[in-house]
């Protein structure tokens, strides 16, 4: 039994797929299917149920794979502790952020942490809560920055900022009259909304959930899912529609002929708390430390209107 070969159990049970195991693992697929076997045959019982459609972890094979991944987290802190008595900021600091957040957090912040740790190296990702939760865990990924709820064993969880929420309007669209807006009223509206999955989806249902009936009702015309900000940003340019935002993501001034306003909501208004994410077991804390100042650095100029 090998690290290698935990390493591509859990990666299969994750993907549950042998080819984009193999691809996830850089090796080819008969290379990762004999070590899976062997590993099988060592162990004397399977750990996957294989057909040709799909691959599912028996029930056996689950618990073995969640102690497979104890283990390799364990092993990836012995070499983070064998080099944490050297230069904390000379390693490279693996972050992730959630769709919603990393675009428009990240090309000022890599600037910044630049500046402020010159020699270390930086790999970015973007993508979903579950998705970078499971990086986290499996040390993929140093740091992760979320909107909050977020909680995970282990893990330790730093609010960092608070973000309000405001409506995005087309240019000529009759709000724009208006000095706020009421949740209720996006009721009357055709709503624009990222897809399933988005934790900022969820947290705009919560703020108004009447909008939650119109999307289980099968006459419903009202919501129109995207998959992206950027993708609903430019539907509401074209006037297809409304939409929610962040603030950081409003982007009106992005548009040279003005085809985008955004309005306030009505007072309390609806908005989430970022935060950032890391494992308790990280062994770099002036890394993370690092991290908070270059955000709380980037966010101190957005306040005072510095590009």
């Amino acid at each position: 039994m090998t690290l290698t070969e935990l390493r591509y159990i859990v990666t299969l049970a994750q993907e549950r797929h042998f080819g984009r195991a193999a691809e996830r693992c850089h090796v080819s697929q008969p290379t990762l299917s004999v070590a899976v076997k062997k590993l099988e045959d060592e162990l004397d019982t399977p750990l996957f149920e294989r057909s040709k459609s799909t691959v599912q972890v028996t029930p056996l094979g689950e618990k073995i794979v969640a102690q497979a991944q104890r283990v390799l987290e364990q092993s990836s802190l012995i070499f983070e502790l064998a080099s944490a008595g050297k230069d904390q900021l000379a390693n490279p600091l693996r972050i992730g952020a959630i769709y919603t957040i990393g675009p428009y957090l990240f090309p000022h912040l890599i600037p910044a942490l630049a500046e402020a740790a010159p020699q270390m190296p930086l790999y970015i990702e973007e993508g979903l809560t579950g998705t970078l939760r499971g990086k986290l865990r499996s040390g993929e990924l140093d740091v992760i920055i979320v909107a909050l709820p977020f909680t995970e064993t282990d893990v330790v969880t730093k609010p960092i900022y608070e973000e309000r929420f405001e409506v995005l309007l087309p240019a000529q669209h009759p709000w724009t009259e208006r000095e706020a807006i009421a949740k209720e009223d996006l009721l009357d509206e055709r709503l624009l909304l990222l897809g399933e999955g988005h934790c900022f989806r969820d947290q705009i249902l919560e703020a108004c959930p009447a909008i939650t009936h119109q999307l289980n009702s099968p006459t419903n015309t009202l919501i129109a899912e995207g998959g992206s900000l950027e993708t609903i940003r430019h539907m509401v340019a074209s006037k297809l529609g409304i939409t929610v935002l962040p603030q950081s993501a409003l982007g009106t001034d992005q548009y040279e002929s003005k085809l985008l306003a955004s309005r306030p909501f009505v007072e309390p208004a609806p908005s989430r708390t970022v935060a950032i994410a890391w494992r308790a077991s990280f062994p770099r804390p002036k890394a993370i430390d690092a991290l908070i100042d270059a955000i709380a650095h980037c966010r101190k100029l957005e306040r005072n209107g510095t590009p």
